[in-house]
């Protein structure tokens, strides 16, 4: 029997599938299990240069949390030692390696939240966001109430979360939520470009660039400029920064290797 993630690495890019498409892949137990442990072992991958998430069926990316396992928690503490602790989208946003979401139809709550983790989101026209959790009296708690603002702004953040609207691709592009807007056919080409880019670049320099923009992110100019230079120094010690180099100028596509 199939899991509910799916693995399946392909010249470099590991294709990260949420696969319940009968419940629109909606996010269980199981899933944020696997999930997790599926993150990991694509980023422990040295063949794998970046990481693709999307979902299953035509439907939706993701439509959020499972509400048939919502259930009242035995106690305070029960509810407290569930919340703590690393939340599964969090070792998404710990990958060292670009990470993608390739978004079509429904990506609401938890759905989202998976895309708020990654780096990079690239949308179809039919795709649906929003974060629902305040009309079933909760809130987003995987990180939505922080990635949001961070990556859209207070404004239209803060609408979304207290409101619990739904916006289409057109106006996730407006805001700043997605990058790319396709073509419903189209995902999957706009997906391989991104994966052919990543191919082409070192990296250990993706890894550090990535690294000095999400750490420079909550510093004061000067200290991320500090970050910057040092892991900048840093790279000018690798192989690949020679072969790069020695790629330049003979002419040729350099052959990274990450060393």
């Amino acid at each position: 029997m199939a899991g509910t993630v799916l693995l399946d690495v392909r010249a470099g890019t590991a294709l990260i599938t949420l696969n319940r498409p009968e419940a629109r892949n909606a996010i269980d137990a199981a899933m944020r299990r696997e999930l997790t442990e599926t993150v990991r072992t694509a980023a422990d991958d040295p063949s794998v240069r970046a990481l693709v998430f999307r979902g299953a069926g035509e439907r939706a990316f993701c439509a959020g949390a499972d509400i048939k396992e919502f259930v009242p928690p035995h106690s305070l503490v029960d509810a407290r030692e569930e919340r703590t602790g690393p939340k599964w989208t969090d070792a998404i946003a710990a990958c060292r390696k670009p990470t993608v979401a390739a978004v079509h139809g429904y990506c609401l709550g938890g759905g989202l939240e998976i895309a708020l983790a990654c780096d990079l989101r690239v949308a179809t026209g039919d795709a649906v966001f929003g974060l629902p959790e305040v009309r079933r009296a909760i809130l987003p708690g995987a990180g939505g109430t922080q990635r949001l603002p961070r990556l859209v702004g207070l404004g239209p953040a803060l609408r979304m979360i207290l409101t619990g609207e739904h916006i289409d691709a057109a106006e996730a592009l407006r805001i700043g939520l997605v990058g790319e807007v396709v073509a419903t056919g189209s995902l999957e080409d706009a997906v391989r470009r991104l994966a052919e880019a990543f191919r082409r670049v070192g990296p250990r320099a993706v890894a550090y660039a990535k690294e000095a923009v999400l750490r420079g992110a909550d510093l004061p100019l000067s200290e991320g400029l500090r970050v910057e230079g040092e892991l900048s120094t840093l790279l000018t010690t690798t192989q690949d920064r020679v072969e790069g180099a020695a790629a330049f100028r003979e002419r040729r596509d350099p052959v990274y290797t990450g060393q």
